[in-house]
């Protein structure tokens, strides 16, 4: 991830910062404050607030992820299509399955195989790399993601995901068994403040973080895991991973937020690729018939493995 250090002027002291960002980094000033909001603008090493005033010595340092010159090509690459029609197309995507291009992943997403499938027929707001990309999950989770066709759609979509209307029910197994047997996480999540590259709970003032909220039940114990519902009331990066790590029961098999593996993990490391969690189920209003639509997914092989192996072992 590229950083740089902006060189203030006298002008600049007591400008709000997302001002400030957008003249040097020439962007609308809503694409500053999103920068600032993301965590990915520090001031003297911490987060601010996108109308922070700056201050003489202020030492603000801007992170860049690190852009790929490409061009998005059509790809053959077979896609499981739950539902499609002229305006939306539901995907059942695979673990391993990038959604967009990015640097480190040019080709083989998601994004390469709906531009075969579907030609010049997607929405053009995600712009080159993301068209149709309504919203995304995680490279190593499986399951539910809506795409758009076209550009009413899209925004009708983003509308209900931003006002909380798509509701999205994940099922995951975590490690070590939760105090209650369902319960909220109420916990905000932004930008880890020391590596960039992960998300965290961030209650300090002065960092900057959104509100993010997952309701969970356990579905079935094992002895030391569990297996679980998980519905998303936002959308937050990472949300459900960052959450129950929060908790201090991680993903089984999340290398990111999971820390130390446990013994069914090194026994069984040959049947856990990546972390537990499956998209199972999607509920959404359509953008053109209003209608209630609900979408749902078979766990995967390789989860139902895992839940037969704790079935054999642990219980």
């Amino acid at each position: 991830m590229k950083k740089t250090i902006l060189k203030l002027i006298e002008d600049d002291i007591g400008t709000r910062i997302d001002t400030v960002i957008a003249e040097r980094e020439k962007i609308s000033r809503s694409a500053g404050a999103k920068l600032v909001e993301s965590g990915m603008v520090l001031v003297n090493s911490q987060n601010v607030a996108k109308n922070y005033k700056i201050r003489e010595n202020d030492v603000i340092e801007v992170f860049h992820p690190e852009v790929e010159a490409y061009d998005v090509e059509a790809q053959d690459i077979p896609l499981d299509i739950v539902y499609e029609d002229d305006d939306i197309i539901v995907i059942n995507k695979k673990k391993g399955m990038v959604v967009h291009p990015a640097a480190g992943n040019p080709d083989g997403t998601l994004v390469n195989a709906l531009l075969y499938h579907c030609g010049d027929s997607l929405s053009g707001i995600g712009g080159v790399a993301r068209p149709g990309i309504v919203h995304r999950i995680d490279k190593d989770t499986s399951g539910l993601l809506v795409v758009a066709k076209n550009d009413k759609a899209h925004v009708l979509l983003s509308e209900q995901l931003k006002s909380h209307e798509v509701n999205r029910v994940y099922h995951a197994i975590v490690i070590g068994n939760l105090r209650e047997l369902y319960g909220t996480v109420d916990a905000p999540i932004g930008r880890h403040p020391v590596d960039r590259k992960k998300m965290a709970v961030i209650k300090n003032e002065g960092y900057t973080s959104r509100d993010a909220v997952t309701h969970y039940r356990v579905i079935k114990r094992f002895n030391g895991f569990d297996y679980i519902q998980c519905v998303l009331e936002t959308g937050r990066t990472h949300q459900i991973r960052v959450h129950m790590a929060y908790l201090g029961h991680p993903l089984l098999g999340d290398e990111v937020y999971g820390g130390a593996k446990t013994r069914f993990q090194s026994l069984h490391k040959d049947c856990i690729h990546g972390q537990c969690l499956h998209a199972k189920e999607l509920h959404l209003t359509h953008p053109t018939t209003n209608m209630i639509c609900t979408f749902t997914s078979e766990l995967p092989d390789d989860f139902k493995r895992v839940l037969d192996l704790l079935e054999k072992t642990c219980t």
